[in-house]
């Protein structure tokens, strides 16, 4: 799956963050503009580590805010049954919310 993001997504995204200008120029143009981050490291001389962090933090809080109201993302792990399970209940939740819409 492509991380990308529309411009008025990054903004709320970016809202709340306390990052510095490179962050920002580093996830725009890889979430907004659809770059790759190999391009990030040959123009600024950064390591590959670093240009995924500047994303992953953009995206994460992008995740966060686009959240629906009264719901919660988690991480869990589980017996192969239980996550089966819970599987099934987040696709169930997904179309309820796209029967929303």
């Amino acid at each position: 799956m492509k991380k990308r993001v529309t411009e008025a997504q990054f903004q709320t995204s970016i809202m709340d963050l306390e990052v510095g200008q490179q962050t920002i120029e580093i996830a725009r143009g890889v979430l907004v503009e659809g770059l790759q981050q190999s391009s990030f490291v040959r123009t600024l001389g950064l390591t590959r580590g670093a240009v995924s962090q500047a994303v992953n933090r953009v995206w994460t809080a992008h995740l966060e805010k686009s959240l629906p109201e009264g719901y919660e993302r988690v991480s869990v792990v589980l017996p192969e049954q239980q996550a089966f399970i819970v599987k099934k209940w987040a696709q169930q939740a997904a179309l309820k919310r796209e029967s929303k819409q």
